[in-house]
């Protein structure tokens, strides 16, 4: 006979950032860290007032980039993907790409979602941006949402010629279930032998459907996505009775993977104070025990996406430039 382990207590949660602090105040107000339930998910899809998604105009960054969609191959016997691709036309190499993955909760979301930050970080270094669109649970469940992307990886990966980029500098990225996604990836294709990839860039990954950290504990009811939110995007990805259980994949769950040995190098970043925190510095502690090349950042203050929404504040612009900084020594 066996025990349940009782979860250690945790203190009070770690402060906001004092600039970024008025910004959680306003949506939260708008929006509560628990809005997300299984029964008004669809409600959730539409779009936020006032929050536009970035057109192609936006995305051209003034012609820098030529911006199109592409249909291609879906993982075999399903439906066909989009990719939007965004390549820059003054390039006279092949280019280094970020395979942007769209976060949303496993639940909202589309390509244009988040696309127009990792521009920004590419800009700069002339790199291309891919951003594939993937099915959603609850309608589609575990494997589609990572099978789709790691189809859109493969296509690119065997079209990059036609696109001038360089294959051998492929990185992959996203943030929050993206970048969960774009770690389930990663695992795929390193255990499939499938297309390089570089490096990989999670940002707030969301990574372990037991949900139970310490930070998760602590900021329930806080920050603009909680555990109870969280718990509803898991349960649409997994289905019911799954969520926690013995039976999830590793490619759903990154944190469940028993083997984190041989991946590229890797950027982890994520607030302290947000639901995610302790298992991405879990999943960036595994990670180096197992030989990997990783550089993790948790952002004082910092709730999920405030870079996103507060980009002119001081933290955000301090975890922009480390990223940029990475990502620049990635592609040199």
């Amino acid at each position: 006979m066996t025990t349940q382990a009782v979860p250690r207590p945790v203190g009070p949660p770690p402060p906001f950032d004092p600039e970024l602090a008025p910004v959680v105040e306003m949506l939260t107000s708008l929006r509560p860290p628990d809005a997300y339930r299984p029964d008004n998910i669809v409600e959730m899809r539409e779009p936020v007032p006032g929050v536009e998604a970035p057109t192609d105009e936006i995305l051209s960054r003034g012609g820098a980039y030529s911006v199109q969609t592409r249909t291609v191959p879906g993982p075999t016997g399903q439906q066909d993907i989009s990719l939007l691709i965004c390549l820059p036309k003054h390039a006279t190499t092949p280019t280094a790409a970020i395979y942007h993955i769209h976060g949303g909760g496993m639940i909202v979301g589309d390509n244009r979602f988040g696309l127009a930050e990792m521009v920004n970080l590419a800009e700069p270094m002339g790199m291309a941006v891919v951003s594939v669109e993937y099915r959603l649970a609850p309608e589609t469940p575990h494997p589609g949402p990572v099978e789709d992307c790691y189809a859109g990886l493969v296509w690119l990966s065997d079209h990059a010629d036609e696109l001038d980029i360089d294959p051998e500098r492929i990185i992959i990225g996203g943030t929050s279930a993206g970048a969960g996604l774009a770690a389930g990836v990663t695992l795929l294709a390193r255990d499939r032998t499938g297309p390089a990839i570089l490096a990989q860039l999670l940002l707030s990954p969301m990574l372990d459907d037991r949900n139970d950290s310490p930070s998760a504990r602590q900021m329930r009811g806080l920050g603009i996505w909680d555990s109870s939110s969280n718990e509803t995007g898991w349960n649409a990805l997994l289905g019911d009775g799954v969520r926690g259980g013995p039976d999830v994949s590793p490619y759903a769950a990154p944190s469940r993977a028993e083997d984190l040995s041989g991946l590229p190098s890797t950027f982890i970043d994520v607030g302290s104070a947000e639901t995610f925190r302790d298992e991405d510095v879990a999943y960036a502690s595994r990670m180096w025990q197992a030989g990997c090349d990783v550089e993790l950042h948790v952002w004082p203050g910092g709730f999920h996406g405030f870079d996103v929404v507060a980009p002119q504040a001081v933290l955000s612009q301090d975890a922009i430039a480390a990223r940029a900084a990475w990502l620049r020594r990635q592609v040199r």
